[in-house]
């Protein structure tokens, strides 16, 4: 998940062109193409809300071949094969459908999804990438998800454009 420093992960009309950042820091390392292509092919599949699966479509769909469940309740369609709508319980997806088949889910924007994923203990690592901007409003990444959850530090990487990734371990209970 991408988030201003205020915890904001879009503004409130849904804009997120400030995720891309002209901030400078020197010490920081480069994020290369290369980085990136390395580090979605560790994932074996997709968990998206709809909301986040049409902004995919309008941004010309990153996220490949691999399969893609989108959580709807609405009647939504799609010409890729690869993508699912569910409407169920999202633990029963998660620990009945794609656990058996896939080692790395990633649960892929949209605050409604972390905090019903937190809530249902079903994330094991959180990576959040905190862009070098203050928002003041907009939609929150983490909205009252009702319960403590301690977490574990496991790396930090400072990049050059400013954005900084924190990747925590959930600690279970």
């Amino acid at each position: 998940m991408v988030a201003s420093l205020d915890g904001f992960i879009a503004k409130r009309d849904g804009n997120v062109t400030w995720m891309q950042s002209t901030d400078r820091y020197e010490q920081g390392v480069t994020l290369t193409e290369e980085d990136i292509v390395a580090y979605l092919q560790t994932i074996d599949c997709y968990v998206m809300g709809s909301a986040t699966y049409e902004h995919a479509v309008e941004l010309g769909w990153p996220y490949g071949d691999k399969p893609v469940s989108v959580l709807t309740h609405r009647d939504l369609t799609s010409d890729r094969e690869n993508v699912a709508f569910y409407s169920g319980d999202l633990g029963t997806l998660v620990n009945d459908q794609l656990k058996p088949n896939h080692r790395n889910i990633w649960l892929v924007g949209g605050a409604v999804l972390a905090k019903d994923a937190i809530r249902a203990q079903l994330v094991d690592d959180i990576i959040i990438s905190i862009m070098p901007v203050l928002l003041g409003e907009g939609l929150p990444f983490f909205d009252h998800i009702g319960r403590e959850q301690t977490l574990h530090l496991k790396d930090v990487t400072a990049y050059k454009d400013g954005m900084v990734e924190l990747w925590y371990e959930v600690k279970k209970e």
